[in-house]
């Protein structure tokens, strides 16, 4: 399952490249997968759903525009090429063939980051579910409809249970609000409290393990020590690097 952020393939020769582009991606809270060549990046892209593609044009085997063939025909996954193809016509070329942006080598890794940000934030915003209507509630990624019960992180559905349901339910019709578990119990439970904290906390690990890239660092369902619960912050990222 695609993580908070995101599930992006990385397409890049370069060992040292590759793995400093993975690094900075996984500490923004993304989930990665690498490729060296065009035939391992074909293999993962029919294997797994990706939401983004960082792609080298000058690649082993398959290269970078046959890759980025493929990905056009199966779907409107967005495409990064890398290259250090500076030229106007490379890059004409890679755009017309339907890569979403273009970044020339050298470049800097906080650049790198922001354009697969906004390429991600682009991607998103376009394909929230559109058919549940006003039933919906959308809060980042997250996506759930308290009609059909349905819930989907990134697009893909995930299979919650009544109560890990309803617990999400009362964090995204209130997003600004922080909750005490007791608040929650009842709002999710329909009873009165008996200061019984393991069961929402098992509750809510449960849930986060579902819908967050790192349980342990959760995103979405923060925790506010000393009183309970809130929903994290759609888009807000937390990262730093120096």
């Amino acid at each position: 399952m695609a993580g908070t952020r995101g599930f992006i393939l990385i397409v890049e020769d370069d060992d040292d490249l590759r793995h400093l582009m993975k690094t900075y991606l996984l500490r923004e809270g993304y989930d990665v997968c690498t490729a060296e060549d065009g035939g391992q990046a074909k293999e993962a892209l029919g294997q797994k759903t990706f939401q983004l593609a960082v792609l080298d044009l000058m690649l082993p085997q398959s290269d970078g525009l046959e890759v980025l063939r493929y990905i056009r025909e199966k779907g409107n996954t967005p495409v990064l090429i890398v290259s250090s193809k500076s030229d106007e016509v490379d890059k004409i070329v890679g755009l017309r063939m339907g890569a979403d942006d273009y970044l020339t080598k050298p470049f800097g890794l906080g650049e790198f980051t922001a354009r697969v940000q906004a390429l991600l934030r682009r991607f998103l915003e376009l394909n929230r579910p559109a058919a549940a209507g006003s039933s919906a509630l959308v809060h980042g990624p997250i996506t759930i409809d308290p009609d059909t019960r349905e819930a989907q992180v990134y697009g893909e559905p995930v299979e919650l249970t009544a109560k890990e349901f309803d617990l999400l339910k009362v964090l995204m019709q209130n997003p600004n609000r922080v909750f005490s578990k007791a608040q929650l119990f009842r709002s999710v439970w329909q009873q009165d409290y008996m200061f019984d904290e393991n069961t929402i906390m098992v509750h809510i690990r449960r849930l986060r393990a579902k819908i967050e890239p790192n349980p342990s660092e959760p995103v979405w369902i923060q925790t506010v020590w000393g009183i309970g619960y809130k929903l994290g912050k759609a888009g807000d990222s937390s990262s730093s690097f120096s």
